[in-house]
């Protein structure tokens, strides 16, 4: 008997905590398994790098689903009717929300860009669209690596499984039972995810668009391109990246730390 009741507050606990195991634990396992891509011999480390940070932000955003599946919810003898519908966009960070959703359609716009304009290869369809060429000095030239369809398809992938699941995920919040300070914790946990698949997928596209083209001297007017435009954005997706980070670790630290920004404005 002192056993059972030793172990009921402790069975408790687990279940009270269980959303931040699922959350941490999606990121410990996306590290394991991106440490285990990274050591793929037969493939090409541009490639390697595109799958570990694909793996690991699929991994961080089914720790979020599962968290949130795995929340405690107040049981409700009577839930009262409310005039005012329950926003997606009341739950979501008010600022990082916006930002990260422009930051997916302009990763999906990069990709589609670099993906139009890579260069084919008709004998190796496989392996095709992994550099640009471009015309230097009179003589064509490969720029590279280039982020075509060769390094985004997996990309591509992973955002068409994910946004739908995140979209879905922050509709049911917002619909769902439970305490305001949950759901909001649940929604922003579930935007931080998928912020930090889609920065971290930006970023590395950024980068591999900026290494080409200022790698030789041949890039022109893409090489101004890439100082004003690509080299701010590079910043704003590594920031993005630790800012969704540390949500997922811990969304209402962050939410909390908005709050009092904005209280401290508002004085």
């Amino acid at each position: 008997m002192l056993d059972m009741l030793d172990t009921v507050p402790l069975r408790s606990r687990i279940l009270d905590h269980a959303e931040y195991y699922a959350r941490w634990s999606g990121l410990a396992i996306g590290l394991v398994v991106a440490q285990g891509l990274s050591t793929l011999g037969d493939v090409e480390f541009e490639q390697r790098v595109v799958f570990c940070i694909t793996a690991f932000g699929l991994c961080a955003v089914a720790g979020v689903l599962l968290a949130d599946a795995l929340t405690l919810r107040p049981q409700e003898a009577v839930r009262t009717a409310s005039l005012a519908p329950r926003l997606v966009r009341n739950h979501v960070p008010p600022r990082m929300g916006p930002l990260i959703a422009l930051q997916g359609v302009s990763l999906v716009a990069l990709l589609a860009i670099t993906a139009a304009t890579a260069s084919v290869d008709p004998d190796r369809i496989f392996s095709t669209g992994k550099v640009l060429h471009v015309t230097c000095n009179g003589m064509r030239a490969p720029l590279g690596p280039w982020p075509g369809l060769y390094y985004s398809l997996p990309m591509f992938g992973a955002l068409a499984v994910a946004t739908p699941t995140c979209v879905w995920a922050l509709r049911r919040i917002a619909d769902g039972p439970g305490e305001e300070q949950q759901r909001r914790d649940r929604a922003w946990a579930v935007t931080g995810a998928w912020g930090l698949l889609v920065s971290s997928q930006q970023l590395y596209a950024v980068l591999m668009v900026t290494v080409s083209l200022t790698e030789t001297g041949c890039a022109g007017a893409l090489g101004a391109l890439t100082f004003w435009v690509f080299y701010p954005l590079a910043l704003l997706n590594l920031f993005t990246v630790g800012w969704s980070l540390v949500t997922v670790v811990a969304p209402r630290a962050v939410e909390n730390e908005t709050a009092e920004d904005g209280t401290g404005s508002d004085e």
